[in-house]
């Protein structure tokens, strides 16, 4: 048994005692219990079980509640919630944005959806979300802001129009930096905030220093309505503008199917916003016992020779998925295969963005961070029984 083999099965030892069981062990799995029970049954039995009814609202004030956020708009997926964002901050056919190359595919498929050209630029440890240095610098070589406002790229001629960082497992970026280099280049800012829900920065919760932001609630977020997303602004006609193009841009009236632009069928159903609501009583607990176990899962590897992710300065992480870095791919891969073997799930992180086949021809920044965690970082067991 090799150095790795043997660090693998101390692992698992320690994971299956943190749980206590020897049973299969997966990387996360939502909390349900009765009040969830509950208010799906009430909202099955009132009937109003699709986009109208009580629970909607309600489930966007308690977001909107907990995180600060002046307005909350509920959607259907953290996708939608993305897309929406970048049709409210204006992108069209052939415009750029600018995101990070470590992040999740949907972040990049939003863009797309806008017939955008994503720009990937590099993250930066220990946030692993987007370096301010890395936009500041590719946008100081290629970019410029015309008489008219608009920054523009000077090699391709088009729009720069938006940036979307991401907080990548919770942990948050350094938001307020990269929200002056968008000032200074004319750009919306666009939070993909979607596994930040329960984290803050200097105070402030992630998704309120940009223009928009997103939220996800899938199964494997930190509070989960089955699918879910939100929309957060500061902006009341953002906000409205949001929840009109959300409902198919149907223009209100007794009787009258009359939409007076191109809208979108993403609003969240009742069904789902009241699981939300029932969850969200519960995620003070969660972020709480989340944070605990990170701290368990710290002192652990803090006696051993590998680095453990913890929150970058300045940050209160929800830790949604905890996270290690290994010494190089040949090791990681050994770890994801001895774990897994085992009974406890483990997986890398997402492959880059321009190492996938949609994405391989954007534009791109030096890479060297982004590559050198997706070699190396793994995810272990992060949900917690509370």
């Amino acid at each position: 048994m090799n150095q790795t083999d043997r660090f693998a099965r101390l692992l698992i030892d320690f994971v299956r005692a943190e749980y206590g069981t020897d049973e299969f062990v997966p990387l996360h799995v939502p909390r349900l219990g009765e009040r969830e029970r509950e208010l799906v049954s009430d909202a099955v039995a009132s009937s109003f079980v699709s986009s109208v009814g009580r629970y909607g609202g309600e489930f966007e004030e308690a977001v909107a509640g907990y995180t600060g956020a002046p307005f909350a708009v509920a959607v259907m997926n953290g996708t939608a919630a993305l897309h929406l964002c970048l049709v409210l901050a204006g992108v069209q056919r052939d415009d750029e944005v600018i995101t990070q190359a470590m992040t999740f595919v949907a972040t990049c498929n939003a863009i797309r959806y806008c017939h955008a050209h994503p720009v990937l630029v590099d993250i930066e440890r220990p946030a692993l979300g987007m370096s301010p240095d890395s936009l500041e610098d590719w946008l100081e070589a290629n970019a410029e802001v015309g008489d008219d406002g608009l920054c523009r790229n000077r090699a391709t001629g088009r729009v720069i129009r938006a940036c979307v960082p991401m907080h990548s497992f919770g942990h948050p970026v350094r938001i307020e930096r990269i929200a002056a280099i968008c000032r200074r280049f004319g750009l919306v800012l666009i939070e993909d905030a979607a596994e930040s829900l329960g984290s803050f920065y200097r105070g402030e919760h992630t998704g309120l220093v940009g223009d928009l932001a997103a939220l996800s609630f899938n199964g494997n977020k930190i509070i989960t309505t089955g699918g879910g997303g939100m929309i957060l602004t500061r902006s009341e006609a953002l906000a409205e503008r949001a929840r009109h193009l959300s409902t198919t841009a149907k223009v209100g009236h007794r009787w009258e199917y009359f939409h007076d632009e191109v809208g979108y069928n993403y609003r969240m159903p009742a069904l789902n916003a009241a699981l939300g609501c029932a969850q969200m009583e519960a995620l003070p607990n969660f972020v709480a016992a989340k944070r605990a176990l990170a701290e368990r899962y710290r002192k652990w590897f803090s006696e051993s020779d590998y680095e453990f992710v913890a929150e970058p300065e300045g940050a209160e992480s929800n830790y949604w998925l905890n996270a290690f870095f290994a010494r190089d791919r040949g090791e990681r891969d050994e770890l994801l295969e001895v774990t897994n073997d085992a009974g406890v799930m483990t997986r890398p992180v997402w492959v880059p963005m321009n190492q996938l086949p949609a994405f391989e021809g954007c534009q791109q920044a030096e890479l060297a961070v982004s590559e050198w965690i997706s070699e190396r970082l793994i995810n272990i067991p992060s949900w917690v029984s509370e």
